[in-house]
């Protein structure tokens, strides 16, 4: 099975059991945007308590807020998002689709990567233990060719992006070669410039109304109310400022189903510093952040860094954590040193004094800001893509199985009845009754035994609880564990402990 069919199969399974719908669908759906069902709200709700907790509960210099999504648009001026918030657009007149430029470059350098990796991988299983990958590296003409090609195309398109050369980016595209995925034709029209943000209006008649935008992003809300919490939390620096939010961007180029919508939501934290300690601060983050993702243990090999050859306009530093989705490595998480330019354009555009008076150096300065910056929806895809697995067992069946972290899963454990009679859907509702306030627990009698076990293998349920005959008489139960269907006898009474122990978030958080 190729990775583009495990997708989609994974797309078809997140929507049969209830985890995410196309929205609008009756009416024939609404282009990149998505609606999260029962089981995708939960899960996404359990991501974000790990990072909310993971960051403001863990640290005692880092608070949370909830800005709003409405912001005045001086703000967006002020940013730079309004003159500088583009993505470069080129279409094949071909097939009619259209692309964002630097992706297709971007690719195609990944590609000559891989090439590389592929080299090395065959050098490898040729010479074995004698294998020396530095020097392999250094010598072997087709790893020095395709190094040399990826950073040739790297060089040009930093320069071209940085200089907003459009048709220098279109010129190194045809140079590469590069076809349309869907035609596979070179008809490229020019590059285009298209910002990204969504506009309305706010006022109660039209011709009195102001022009505001939804806001591309949650950061500016902290950045506005730097003096507010610094002041009333009287928060010393180093500290940070924690939020959820909603997010909107008008993208032309909307696809991999959830990884890039219009419609979506961050988890962003800035984290303040004084001038000079930026870059200190912005390599902790990146270690953290890391740590963070990696305590879910889908693999230390489906992570790695990725740091920006070109800088956004407020950067001085920037990288990527990628995870390895079933279309390539990816952008996750964003770890940005953002320096003094957000507080320092506010302080402009608005005319007010932001500014620190710090009592250990006895000056007042504009604060410098590392940002760590998280995509909700894209992690969610992460999960769902690392978690679904098609297995065949030993007795020649097969089942599909959403291997979820525990502390992530939306349903923590099952409820399930032998069957439906002999007082054991009793005993069942009150083992559910007892366990429910303290887990998100599912009730389930209907169908055989197995069938059940594989409804809730699908969704990605951790724990199933059997109530059987014996349990009436001695007062156990059998819990079936979802990763390797293991069965194991325990008393009723030692329930409540043993899935606390299993799905409590509080061992991943104190390991990050």
């Amino acid at each position: 099975m190729t990775q583009e069919e495990l997708f989609k199969k994974l797309i078809a399974h997140s929507k049969e059991y209830g985890y995410i719908f196309p929205s609008s669908e009756i009416y024939d759906g609404l282009s990149a945007v998505y609606d999260y069902g029962q089981y995708g709200t939960e899960l996404k709700n359990n991501i974000k308590r790990y990072w909310w907790d993971a960051m403001v509960k863990l640290h005692e210099n880092i608070v949370g807020i909830d800005s709003a999504i409405f912001m005045h648009p001086r703000i967006w001026e002020a940013s730079g998002h309004v003159g500088a918030f583009n993505d470069p657009l080129i279409d094949n007149k071909d097939s009619k689709k259209r692309y964002r430029a630097d992706v297709l470059l971007e690719d195609y350098i990944a590609k000559l990567e891989e090439k590389v990796e592929k080299e090395v991988e065959k050098g490898k299983k040729k010479f074995g233990d004698a294998f020396d990958e530095e020097q392999f590296r250094a010598t072997n003409p087709n790893v020095l060719r395709n190094q040399k090609k990826a950073e040739e195309v790297r060089n040009r398109m930093v320069e071209a992006l940085s200089a907003n050369d459009l048709p220098g980016i279109k010129q190194l595209i045809i140079d590469c070669e590069i076809a349309c995925p869907i035609s596979g034709t070179k008809n490229w029209t020019d590059v285009r410039q298209f910002n990204l943000m969504f506009s309305t209006q706010m006022g109660s008649v039209s011709e009195d109304a102001n022009t505001i935008y939804l806001r591309p992003e949650t950061a500016q809300g902290i950045f506005v109310n730097f003096l507010n919490v610094q002041k009333t939390g009287r928060m010393k620096i180093p500290f940070g400022i924690a939020q959820i939010g909603k997010a909107f961007r008008n993208e032309i180029v909307a696809r991999q189903f959830i990884f890039r919508m219009r419609e979506f939501e961050q988890m962003e934290t800035q984290f303040f510093v004084r001038p000079g300690e930026e870059m200190k601060w912005y390599e902790q983050w990146k270690e953290e952040r890391m740590r963070w993702h990696r305590m879910l243990g889908f693999g230390d090999n489906m992570y790695r860094f990725h740091n920006h050859d070109k800088l956004a306009h407020y950067a001085n530093a920037a990288a990527d954590i990628e995870f390895n989705f079933p279309f390539g490595f990816k952008e996750v998480e964003g770890i940005h040193s953002r320096a003094d330019f957000d507080l320092g354009n506010h302080q402009k555009f608005s005319g007010k004094k932001i500014q620190y008076f710090d009592p250990e150096t006895h000056e007042s300065y504009v604060p410098y800001v590392v940002e760590t910056s998280i995509g909700v929806d894209r992690m969610v895809l992460l999960v769902l893509s690392a978690a679904y697995t098609e297995e065949k067992l030993e007795n020649g069946e097969e089942r599909v199985v959403m291997r979820i972290p525990p502390i992530l899963a939306p349903v923590k454990l099952a409820v399930l009845p032998l069957v439906k009679k002999d007082g054991l859907p009793e005993k069942a509702r009150e083992i559910m009754n007892e366990l429910k306030f303290e887990f998100n627990c599912q009730y389930d009698e209907k169908d055989s035994i197995g069938k059940r076990y594989r409804r809730q293998d699908a969704i990605g349920t951790p724990f199933c609880i059997t109530i059987d005959h014996q349990s009436l008489e001695d007062n156990t139960v059998t819990i079936r564990h979802r990763d390797n269907m293991r069965q194991e006898r325990v008393a009723i009474k030692d329930l409540r402990g043993i899935m606390d122990d299993k799905v409590s978030m509080k061992k991943a958080l104190q390991a990050i």
